[in-house]
């Protein structure tokens, strides 16, 4: 468009069977600073634009003769609306008949945006493909808005579903690049300065990024967003942002977006290149702004839960002891395992415990109902209770009802899962008390495994639990104790996946710690519930 508001250097498709109009009509356009492609057929002019089509070089107007030799000029404007890539192309009508009104109608209706009489005046023609072009431009302007709102809205809905910062980032970074229509790159840094960074998914793996990029990226957000409020958009000259994030090895200026989190928790950083390839737009920065700021609102609740999952595992991890730091045990022999959740998942309240009393040796494996902070807690809670129990009480199923009336008294929404087995090592005589636990599974030295037959009321519900199962260990029995977060998937059912553990116990390698390694090795892999383990037999 020139200093007068007039469209130069568009193309004009010129439909008119006449050769002496097609000429006249040209030399009009080109005066007007127009290139003009002349056909003299409907036919010609399906095939050229098919051409161009191809080239990606479509005409900006189509002047249309409404009397053409193969068909009408409005059989043709219904023709190019009928194709998806040339249903934009603006359509302009002309005769030299004079038209009635339904004839007018009918190009409007099949399509077109005018219909002039000619011959007429040189600024008539100009002003109807000028008028044409712009319709038409303000179409697909509207159009590309369009799109460009239903992908944010598709953008913020997925990372607002993401279950990790990891998932976050990535979601966003392609986002940005399908929104934008360029390579992209997202980071959050959380609280303890870990940067998650996300990458837009036709960014090839080869030649990522060392440390050395990302630490001076963490370096950069932290100084930029010091002390900021709102969405920021800066731009980073290439010296100082690392090449490779874009495209491998290339190095770019940046374009960032950046916002806290609420409360100032975290920085945001949406990245897009502006060196070597198209700038965005001051539309498109617009909406880089909107979805940074959706980026920090669905980022802010994953960061309040990895501080409370942190807060879960600093405590399972202090009162899970350790093996090395499990207590004495006279004449048994102990292997414990403890794994929890992936990252993706929450904390959950799965606990083991190993006592030494009086009248023998009493372990535990239990898991409290739920995933949350909450959970974990009350975890502590049992194992505290389950101990001071001991002081004055060995019996299973007794020490099973006290849990429960502990847990009905102080946490009467919480239900949870325990065995409990007591073993005398001198005799081996063994006393089970399973509290809607799975049942422990005890391998035998001929090679046999089965599972106890042992069942009760999980606690935290009130009702009574039998009589303790009685069985007695021989020296090379193994018992195993688990939960259900070792073998649990979803679709399928719980005895099926209790048989194919059965199976990999009977062929795991003598020895405690064989046994615990080989059903982490089966089953431990993408677990979404903590697991813990625990297996004893009689010691020498």
């Amino acid at each position: 468009m020139d200093d007068d508001g007039k469209l130069t250097g568009t193309t004009v498709l010129v439909v008119d069977d006449v050769a002496a109009s097609r000429y006249a009509m040209g030399t009009v356009l080109r005066r007007a600073g127009h290139e003009v492609v002349p056909v003299a057929s409907g036919g010609e002019a399906l095939n050229e634009l098919d051409v161009r089509l191809r080239k990606g070089t479509l005409p900006d107007v189509a002047l249309v003769d409404v009397h053409l030799p193969d068909m009408s000029g409005f059989e043709l404007c219904r023709r190019l609306r009928e194709r998806p890539h040339m249903s934009g192309l603006p359509v302009v009508h002309f005769s030299a008949l004079a038209a009635p009104p339904a004839g007018r109608c009918q190009g409007l209706l099949a399509g077109a945006e005018a219909y002039l009489t000619v011959p007429a005046e040189p600024e008539e023609i100009e002003a109807a493909v000028r008028a044409a072009v712009r319709a038409a431009r303000l179409r697909a302007d509207d159009q590309a808005l369009v799109k460009r709102l239903r992908l944010l809205s598709e953008t913020i809905v997925t990372i607002q579903a993401a279950r990790s910062l990891q998932e976050l980032a990535d979601a966003a970074a392609d986002g940005t690049a399908r929104l934008l229509g360029c390579p992209a790159a997202v980071f959050v840094l959380d609280r303890d300065d870990r940067l998650y960074r996300g990458l837009y998914r036709a960014r090839t793996r080869l030649s990522l990024p060392d440390e050395g990029a990302h630490q001076a990226v963490a370096a950069l957000l932290r100084r930029l967003t010091r002390g900021q409020a709102g969405v920021q958009i800066t731009t980073v000259p290439s010296p100082l942002w690392p090449a490779g994030f874009f495209r491998p090895g290339v190095q770019h200026d940046a374009r960032l977006a950046l916002v806290l989190t609420q409360g100032g928790r975290a920085p945001v950083c949406l990245a897009t290149p502006t060196r070597g390839l198209r700038r965005v737009s001051p539309e498109g920065e617009a909406l880089l702004a909107q979805l940074a700021q959706a980026t920090a609102l669905a980022a802010e609740p994953l960061l309040m839960y990895q501080a409370e999952r942190h807060v879960a595992l600093t405590l399972q991890h202090s009162f899970l002891p350790e093996p090395h730091r499990l207590p004495e045990l006279p004449g048994i022999d102990i292997a414990v395992r403890y794994v929890p959740a992936s990252r993706e998942t929450e904390i959950g309240g799965d606990f083991y415990a190993a006592l030494h009393l009086d009248d023998g040796v009493l372990t535990a494996v239990g898991d409290v109902v739920g995933h949350s902070l909450d959970a974990a807690t009350v975890m502590v809670e049992i194992r505290h209770a389950l101990r001071a129990y001991c002081v004055d009480e060995s019996d299973p199923a007794v020490l099973a009802e006290r849990l429960d009336r502990m847990l009905q008294r102080f946490h009467p929404d919480v239900t949870a899962t325990v065995c409990l087995v007591l073993i005398d090592p001198a005799t081996g005589r063994t006393r089970i008390a399973n509290a809607g636990h799975i049942p422990p599974l005890l391998l035998r030295d001929s090679g046999d495994a089965e599972y106890v037959k042992a069942s009760g009321p999980l606690i935290g519900v009130g009702l009574p639990h039998p009589a303790p199962t009685e069985l007695y260990l021989d020296p090379a029995d193994r018992l195993l104790m688990v939960t259900d977060g070792l073998i649990e998937t979803r679709g399928v059912d719980l005895s099926v996946s209790m048989e194919q553990l059965r199976a990999a116990a009977v062929g795991a390698l003598p020895g405690l710690d064989a046994l615990c390694d080989t059903l982490l090795a089966s089953f431990g892999s993408d677990h979404e519930d903590d697991i813990a383990m625990l297996a004893l037999q009689l010691g020498n």
